[in-house]
């Protein structure tokens, strides 16, 4: 069974409502554009990081939100954050740039990654994401984004970022 298929079922075992959107592959915020129109929820991007001490980061925020990173740090309680490298984001997380999604979490160990969702997206209301590939997008209240993390063994954050 592929991580994608794993998802799916996870998703139907714990009785949680989603929506696949299929689309072209996107890899950038500014690329998802015309897609975001097409689809009705609340956007994301995700920045996979780590910091001077070598402990990586899933952030999570709107699709919008301006994040500067030298003001993030002390909101995680962590050193220098900078972007992580592919190489350990496909290790870490079995996903590659440009699909990065806080779902990925069902490939981490717990413990290996630190998930942090922007408060404005741990809603009761659809939020889209990847589901482990660029190529579509995945609608599913936010709530139930943190419950899936929550049930693959993970403690996600839940931090105001976007105003930074």
């Amino acid at each position: 069974m592929s991580a994608e298929e794993r998802l799916y079922a996870d998703l139907k075992a714990a009785g949680i409502d989603y929506a696949v959107h299929e689309h072209p592959a996107v890899f950038t915020v500014e690329e998802s554009r015309t897609i975001k129109t097409e689809i009705d929820c609340l956007h994301t991007k995700n920045l996979f990081l780590k910091d001077e001490g070598g402990a990586f980061f899933l952030l999570t925020v709107p699709a919008e939100a301006r994040i500067d990173l030298k003001r993030v740090h002390p909101l995680l309680g962590c050193r220098r954050l900078s972007f992580g490298k592919p190489d350990a984001m496909e290790r870490l997380i079995g996903v590659t740039p440009g699909s990065v999604t806080p779902l990925a979490m069902i490939n981490a160990e717990p413990g290996a990654i630190i998930l942090v969702l922007d408060n404005e997206l741990a809603v009761d209301q659809p939020v889209g994401v990847h589901p482990l590939r660029n190529t579509a997008t995945l609608t599913l209240a936010g709530n139930d984004i943190l419950a899936m993390a929550k049930g693959w063994g993970h403690e996600p954050r839940i931090v105001d970022l976007p105003n930074l």
